[in-house]
């Protein structure tokens, strides 16, 4: 691991002196600024319009009209906001859990989360790509995002598979766009579904898509119920760890089928990020942070996961996600409805047993 983080220093370095990586990163971060900015307007707040949503709207606008011009003056630093600072962002993202948060919850939150997990992004395949007849990556970076903790899920799952731009794009608009349904929905079906206070934060943290959105769900009715839909989600998001190892050894093994040689020449290719964010939640579980300390490092991540969604959108191209039309939507529906209503019956059965 040490070796891999000294060879990927060197790779980085070696672009300081290329203009194309200053002016690249001048415009993502430009762009970015924008977005953070726009994103304190009190009526997107209201909306839980987050910055990550409106850089990547900005940075397809940006990308389809402006950014051609550019392109061959900025494309390197584009390109490593695009990789190399999207992985720092998804480490960072693990200062905002601590293993302490798994106790809270129990074995009961841990259980549910697993099978909705699982069940989520098994559906999500099946659907993908047998019924709607989705390509691969799309197929699994919706199911990453509805199953795990929507666009960061998905940024966090696009190196491991090596996804392209603009499928990452669709597959972020679709869990936006049903995670903001689902934070609206569920509010309202509160009175009606029979569920106390604690058990709602559970159904909303282990369904709902987005951290921001669980937080606006449970609000909408309790504190307290905010507070057990936060927990509940962060324990969701600690499972995308395993869950990138599982897809990486699984992208192995199917390369593996297509070339037999390959798998002589190279290992298991592990996603390094991944073992950092474990290691910064441990971290972040051990030592006692102040909150001022943990909230800027949480802004810090912010910024950089609004950097690396606008360097997204720059490289998403308007023509390819046409081409992919409504089916992407109708994935999304579809793991919209069984969140919603499988979820429910999950979180129910699950109490059952337990």
């Amino acid at each position: 691991m040490l070796f891999y983080t000294r060879c990927l220093f060197k790779s980085q370095t070696k672009k300081l002196t290329d203009s194309r990586w200053w002016l690249g990163l001048m415009l993502v971060i430009t762009l970015a600024s924008i977005s953070i900015a726009l994103s304190k307007l009190s009526v997107l707040q209201n909306a839980q319009v987050s910055s990550l949503t409106i850089g990547i709207i900005l940075g397809i606008i940006v990308g389809n009209s402006l950014f051609s011009r550019i392109a061959t003056h900025t494309d390197i630093g584009v390109d490593y906001a695009k990789s190399f600072l999207l992985k720092a962002g998804i480490i960072l993202f693990g200062f905002r859990i601590t293993f302490s948060q798994i106790t809270e919850i129990g074995w009961l939150g841990l259980v549910i989360d697993l099978a909705i997990l699982l069940s989520t992004f098994i559906l999500a395949i099946q659907l993908g790509k047998r019924l709607f007849k989705l390509d691969e990556q799309t197929t699994i970076l919706i199911g990453a995002g509805s199953s795990i903790c929507g666009a960061a899920a998905i940024m966090a799952t696009e190196p491991v598979i090596k996804a392209q731009a603009h499928k990452v794009s669709i597959a972020v608009a679709t869990v936006v766009v049903f995670g903001t349904l689902s934070m609206f929905t569920y509010p309202l079906m509160f009175e009606y579904i029979g569920l106390s206070e604690y058990e709602y934060g559970i159904f909303v943290g282990s369904t709902i898509h987005e951290v921001a959105q669980v937080v606006a769900a449970g609000t909408a009715i309790s504190a307290n119920a905010a507070d057990t839909a936060v927990i509940e989600k962060m324990l969701r998001v600690m499972m995308l760890a395993p869950f990138l190892f599982g897809l990486s050894y699984w992208q192995k093994r199917k390369d593996t089928k297509r070339n037999y040689n390959l798998e002589k020449s190279s290992g298991l290719s592990i996603p390094w990020f991944a073992v950092y964010f474990i290691l910064v939640s441990g971290c972040n579980s051990l030592i006692n942070l102040s909150q001022s300390t943990t909230n800027n490092i949480v802004w810090f991540d912010n910024i950089l996961l609004t950097i690396a969604m606008v360097a997204l959108g720059l490289r998403t191209h308007i023509g390819a996600i046409r081409q992919a039309g409504i089916r992407p939507l109708l994935l999304g529906s579809c793991l919209f409805l069984f969140l919603t209503l499988g979820g429910f019956g999950i979180n129910t059965g699950v109490k059952e047993l337990l």
